[in-house]
């Protein structure tokens, strides 16, 4: 939020100013009563527009709905009560064990990397601030399953420097895992702010308390495969370029790497990029192709396949949550620690980014097709030409590089994943009888 400005000086009135005259006094008068009352006029507007709640703007443009979404509001915290549940969640039950702050831990990735986090014994912490970009209620689910593991999710926002300070006073986390972020391609056309607000607003507030911190961190975070953008060299390697994003989440993503370099230059910040490559799964983001061709498949529904020009493919390689998850343990388990102390940069530290993906890229009409023989329901196909909405015609992982750094071997091709989230979208859509909106 912009700073506002406020009166200081109220400028003297031309002329001079006779003492003794009852008329220049009450023109005085006049003019500060005037001037005071406008005053209180503009101060409200401030108030009306900037400070209403959330819920007065429910029906309101995108661009104001984000308000509610952004907002820096946190779920009570701070209290005994609430520290002695932050500290039982981040409590290391094995020999090795590492503490992990997981941001965004109530959404798809961040729950599974979570959970595989706190089955192993190390300390978890989550934190989320259930925005509203898909339904609220997968995020709640996922919350309910996280807690009954054994870990706690702080409903928060990470530009709430307030909450991270007490976060980071409460626990000294050798790790964070930090997945928060404005996802998706296409929202960025409706909703530009909520990119720049999360994904780089967000990461340089966290970066800034992290680099304070004492020790610091190790940091392991999600950049993700669109910042290839237009590159046509495939398959895509960590060293080919990214300087031209087809979309503003992409440009986000990038603009990320290169404020980790920054804090990793200056402050002696260990981190760690993972470019993630089209994750699906059980538990997945509505907002995904595989997520919402199922429910509209289901439906009756006709679902739009995309083409490139001259009738090109499209193509996206598909990467099985339980595989990315091993990813984003893999890295954390190799992070180095930071080398810098108090915000004051000690020696070089770690700077790494790794593709995430699964090296074998899919048709969308193929992915289609596994869908009607898993659902036994005949899709109704709507071929059309890729619009320029951020969308690229196709993502190829070369991921050679994680595997000789990270072990990263990925195992479940896309038939077999595809099989595991149908039966969990069944159980809790349909056998759940929640609604698939």
């Amino acid at each position: 939020m912009s700073s506002m400005k406020h009166i200081d000086n109220i400028p003297s009135t031309p002329g001079k100013f006779k003492e003794k005259s009852n008329y220049h006094r009450l023109r005085l008068n006049f003019s500060v009563a005037k001037l005071t009352f406008w005053s209180f006029v503009f101060l409200g507007l401030i108030f009306v527009c900037f400070f209403r709640s959330p819920s007065s703007s429910s029906s309101s443009s995108p661009a104001s709905s984000d308000l509610s979404r952004r907002s820096l509001r946190t779920s009570s915290y701070d209290g005994p009560a609430w520290e002695k549940r932050i500290k039982a969640s981040a409590k290391i039950r094995s020999r090795n064990g590492i503490s992990v702050l997981v941001t965004g831990a109530a959404g798809f990735v961040g729950t599974h990397v979570s959970s595989a986090l706190k089955r192993r014994g190390d300390g978890v912490v989550g934190l989320d601030n259930f925005n509203d970009y898909y339904d609220p209620s997968l995020k709640r689910a996922r919350q309910t399953l996280l807690e009954n593991a054994g870990v706690y999710i702080v409903e928060g926002d990470i530009n709430d420097a307030t909450l991270l300070k007490k976060l980071l006073d409460v626990v000294q986390f050798s790790h964070v895992m930090h997945l928060a972020a404005q996802a998706g391609v296409r929202y960025a056309m409706e909703n530009p702010s909520s990119y720049v607000h999360s994904n780089i607003a967000g990461l340089v507030n966290l970066l800034e308390f992290c680099k304070n911190a004492n020790p610091q961190p190790s940091i392991v975070w999600a950049s993700s495969s669109s910042v290839y953008g237009l590159n046509t060299k495939v398959p895509f390697s960590e060293s080919d370029r990214t300087d031209q994003p087809a979309s503003l989440y992409a440009a986000t993503k990038k603009a990320g790497e290169e404020i980790a370099h920054t804090y990793n230059h200056i402050y002696g910040l260990s981190l760690t990029g993972l470019r993630f490559f089209t994750v699906y799964g059980p538990w997945g983001r509505p907002d995904m192709a595989y997520f919402f061709f199922t429910r509209d498949i289901l439906k009756g529904k006709s679902i739009s396949i995309f083409e490139g020009a001259n009738h090109g493919t499209v193509a996206r390689d598909f990467t099985y949550i339980d595989d990315i998850v091993k990813g984003c343990l893999g890295a954390l388990d190799t992070a180095e620690k930071s080398t810098g102390s108090g915000g004051k940069k000690k020696g070089p530290a770690q700077l790494r980014v790794f593709n995430l993906g699964n090296t074998s890229p899919v048709p969308v009409s193929d992915l289609v097709t596994i869908l009607e023989r898993l659902l036994k329901v005949k899709a109704k196909r709507a071929v059309m030409k890729l619009p320029r909405n951020g969308d690229v015609q196709f993502t190829h992982a070369n991921i050679s590089v994680a595997q000789r750094e990270l072990g990263y071997k990925p195992t479940t091709d896309l038939q077999t994943g595809l099989k595991k989230f149908v039966r969990w979208y069944l159980s809790y859509y349909v056998d759940g009888k929640k609604s698939a909106q």
